[in-house]
């Protein structure tokens, strides 16, 4: 029968990456500790630290990034109702002839 695989949360890695990071035990004794294997911690606190500067990032850089989407796509729906409402004055005016 296969072993099942685990999965940890979030909440957990970031817990064990940074208790590697604060050097208070070792690799090994945590990895003991969580019953983990050492290669796993290491991975988890390079994530972290790659990722921390992230965390510092200017907060409306970032919300342009996310809004750039959303304003493209509502441009367009001004566009297609621009063309709509043409079509309707000229079917207004047709009819009223």
């Amino acid at each position: 029968m296969a072993r099942k695989r685990r999965s940890f949360t979030s909440t957990f890695k970031s817990k064990v990456a940074l208790e590697a990071i604060q050097g208070m035990r070792t690799i090994s004794e945590l990895a003991q500790k969580h019953k983990l294997h050492p290669t796993q911690i290491n991975l988890w606190k390079k994530q972290l630290l790659d990722g921390a500067e992230s965390v510092f990032e200017d907060g409306s850089k970032q919300k342009q990034e996310t809004d750039e989407p959303k304003i493209t796509e509502l441009y367009e729906q001004i566009g297609r109702l621009n063309v709509q409402l043409e079509w309707l004055k000229k079917k207004v005016a047709e009819d009223g002839q």
